[in-house]
């Protein structure tokens, strides 16, 4: 009895479920099937222009992604240790040889270049010194020795006691030695002054570094130091881009590196600037990055109005040359997901074909499948 009942209860449910499912379903609005007209019928397709799909040879490109970076850069930097006072220049400064971009606090060079000159004018007055001892000891090895002369006469016809002559002979002696000393101290104090006289140029060379110019003319890319800040030798300040070509250097994976040659002319595309022009290859790194297994190609760009350096860049290294059938995009209709075009056959009736499209040359499109070539397309 009990089964009876649940099984009624059962066959009810079900049947209010699908009394409410179709109600719910014959209430809504229906959708009338649509029509689609037969792709074969020449009433279906009416195109006002005809194209050909051609068969073309295109170049396969590998993109080797870069940085454009000035031809010539130079890292100014400072020569001496000195706190920097002032500076002249900011990042996209244009400077011309020479120019003053950097003065350095130049009281410690001042200080020293002041004492060199002060060395060299007393190794002046030594000198001048020992000139006149030179007179004076010569005049008396002069005197000496002609009282030596004159006492060995005197000695000769007895005159003149060997004492005397012995006296005589060790003053001519002594005033002798007494000049060879004046003159080595002479040429101590021509000495003294050539060596004071290169203090002083190179504290006058210490001087100039205190004010740092440019080496080229051209323009400043970085400014690496502020006012008040410590300039150290071998610690860059100022990072210089000299006039010349800007270039483009790329990373090119160690496989393709035979393909490209110095001075071979690849095509280089700036992505900002929506520019594609052609680079000459003028140095490659003979190493190759363990790492990323590439090698360093640097190649020159052409002037292109708004380029600077630090922009993106991408070489573009030929692979292989390929046989592709090309169509124009404005043949190709879109239905959903699928891609057709029409095709006339050889009874002059359009029919649509269904195609899969690859790679976009500007306003053509590569067919990968759907056709061989040489078909007449209308849009």
């Amino acid at each position: 009895m009990k089964k009876t009942i649940i099984v009624t209860v059962l066959v009810l449910a079900g049947g209010v479920l699908i009394a409410f499912g179709a109600f719910h379903y014959f209430s809504k609005p229906q959708i009338k099937p649509g029509k689609i007209a037969n792709p074969s019928s020449a009433n279906a397709l009416n195109p006002k222009k005809e194209v050909r799909a051609v068969k073309e040879t295109i170049t396969e490109w590998c993109k080797a992604m870069g940085t454009v970076r000035p031809r010539t850069e130079t890292r100014i930097e400072s020569q001496i240790t000195a706190k920097v006072i002032k500076i002249n220049v900011s990042p996209g400064s244009k400077v011309t040889k020479d120019q003053v971009l950097i003065v350095l606090d130049n009281r410690q060079p001042n200080s020293r270049l002041d004492q060199a000159r002060q060395a060299l004018k007393t190794a002046i007055a030594g000198k001048k010194q020992s000139q006149q001892a030179v007179i004076a000891v010569e005049a008396k090895l002069t005197q000496a020795e002609a009282d030596y002369k004159r006492v060995q006469t005197y000695y000769e016809s007895q005159a003149a006691t060997a004492q005397e002559l012995e006296r005589a002979k060790s003053a001519f002696l002594q005033a002798k030695a007494g000049v060879e000393h004046a003159r080595e101290a002479q040429t101590g104090s021509q000495s003294q002054i050539r060596q004071a006289e290169e203090v002083v140029k190179e504290t006058q060379i210490a001087l100039g570094y205190t004010l740092i110019k440019a080496s080229e003319s051209g323009e400043v890319l970085k400014r690496l130091v502020e006012q008040g800040d410590l300039a150290l030798p071998g610690k860059p300040l100022l990072i210089l881009q000299t006039a010349g070509a800007l270039r483009l250097e790329a990373y090119v994976r160690e496989g393709l590196i035979k393909q490209v040659k110095q001075g071979t002319e690849l095509k280089a595309v700036i992505t900002t600037l929506d520019s594609t022009t052609t680079a000459t290859v003028d140095e490659i790194i003979p190493y190759a990055d363990p790492q990323t297994r590439t090698f360093l190609v640097k190649a020159t760009l052409p002037p292109i109005e708004g380029l600077f350096p630090g922009m993106f860049g991408k070489l573009l290294i030929p692979v292989q040359e390929l046989e592709v059938i090309m169509i124009p995009r404005a043949t190709v209709r879109h239905v959903g997901q699928l891609e057709l075009v029409a095709v006339k056959d050889n009874n002059n009736r359009w029919r649509s074909q269904f195609i899969k499209t690859g790679k976009r040359f500007g306003d053509k499109v590569e067919v990968l499948s759907g056709l061989s070539g040489n078909e007449t397309l209308g849009y």
